[in-house]
């Protein structure tokens, strides 16, 4: 129903192997934020969602590591997100990308991000710029 559209993404797989970020030495966290260029409000419905996913595996969709969801509640971009995730479960020679989505109140999906991967990118403050997924 609606085309996906890349826009900014990236893998996390060496930054995240160097442990950076996190509470404690059982936990880790991407954190950033995620925006659109778009001059138009989010409903107040709106849900943000981003994911840690291991993008590994060409032939296999990906693995979502951990995620987190976010109420909007009419709050408008740029969102902050910090997404925790385990350092025990990765594995060095996998590839890990972050992913988002913005939805309304009803699962339609309104704007998203596609995993465009690349090296050596931070964990800290990351911007996420996503495109409409308009159809």
């Amino acid at each position: 129903m609606f085309k996906i559209i890349s826009a900014f993404s990236f893998c996390l797989a060496a930054a995240i192997l160097t442990g950076c970020g996190g509470s404690s030495p059982d936990e880790s966290t991407v954190t950033g934020t995620v925006t659109y260029l778009q001059k138009i409000a989010l409903p107040a419905d709106a849900v943000v969602t981003v994911s840690i996913e291991d993008v590994s595996l060409a032939d296999a969709p990906a693995g979502v590591l951990s995620s987190q969801v976010i109420e909007t509640k009419g709050s408008q971009v740029p969102i902050a997100f910090a997404v925790p995730y385990d350092p025990g479960k990765i594995e060095a020679n996998h590839t890990y990308s972050l992913r988002a989505r913005i939805e309304d109140g009803n699962g339609r999906l309104l704007f998203t991000s596609v995993p465009v991967i690349t090296r050596e990118n931070p964990t800290q403050d990351v911007e996420i710029i996503v495109v409409p997924a308009g159809g």
